[in-house]
């Protein structure tokens, strides 16, 4: 197994140790990983290469590369083997400044896409119509997306706007704030709100990171010059992904 040899030595898996065999091929693969022994897009052995090697079962090598593909720590690709994930670049987004996701990507030289998950109109939620000002009779559009910086996912955002402002919500490619400054609507500030989560299973299918993983859950309500609101959106940024900046000053 060339450099894994001295990380994943057959002696490791016997003697006393009372962890379970498939925890302790974990902890090996992680410290190969931590040394450098194994890099980004590495392939490891195949199950039965390992088993062989180290004197243990296919079931126990098949757990542990579970456990280890499920952190996030590997990938598995169908009819081609086992490999060392990529870790995803980081992102940063001021907090001082409004932008818009596709914006602030470009202006950091990522190639920013994203993948419509639903886009509808229809009557507000009472939490919406609040945020949102609505009228009972007034409709409201809401459009799902995925954000993905240089083809990773990155964010899921879920925003609701005033019908009447965005009466096409599946019209929004890249940038909703393009959309709507097209329609002669201009944001001009925003508050957000954020906190930390950890993501459940249909979030973290979306994002391709284990359920649990951390993230930042973002409302932020933006507004026009006069006052009004004019988007409420619900985001979740991986942790692992994206940053959020803030430069202050000492006050006088």
């Amino acid at each position: 197994m060339n450099g894994l040899s001295a990380i994943l030595a057959p002696s490791r898996f016997g003697g006393d140790d009372p962890a379970p065999l498939y925890l302790r091929l974990e902890g090996a693969i992680r410290d190969a990983v931590a040394a450098g022994t194994l890099a980004p897009g590495d392939a490891l052995p195949a199950e039965r290469e390992l088993a062989a090697e180290l004197g243990i079962s296919r079931v126990t090598v098949r757990k542990a590369l579970a456990g280890l593909v499920a952190a996030g720590l590997l990938v598995q690709r169908r009819g081609s083997g086992t490999y060392v994930a990529q870790p995803p670049r980081k992102v940063e987004q001021p907090l001082t400044r409004l932008t818009s996701f596709t914006e602030d990507l470009r202006t950091r030289g990522y190639v920013p896409d994203v993948r419509v998950l639903s886009a509808t109109v229809a009557p507000p939620t009472p939490e919406e119509a609040a945020v949102l000002d609505l009228g009972p009779d007034e409709r409201v559009s809401r459009i799902a997306r995925l954000r993905l910086a240089d083809g990773v996912p990155m964010a899921i955002e879920a925003a609701s706007v005033p019908a009447v402002h965005l009466p096409d919500p599946a019209a929004v490619g890249l940038s909703l704030y393009a959309v709507l400054e097209a329609r002669g609507i201009r944001v001009v500030r925003a508050t957000q709100r954020l906190a930390a989560c950890n993501l459940a299973a249909a979030e973290a299918a979306l994002l391709e990171v284990p359920v649990g993983a951390a993230a930042l859950r973002i409302e932020r309500v933006a507004r026009l010059a006069d006052g009004r609101a004019a988007e409420f959106t619900r985001s979740f940024f991986r942790g692992d992904a994206y940053d959020f900046v803030a430069e202050l000053d000492i006050g006088a």
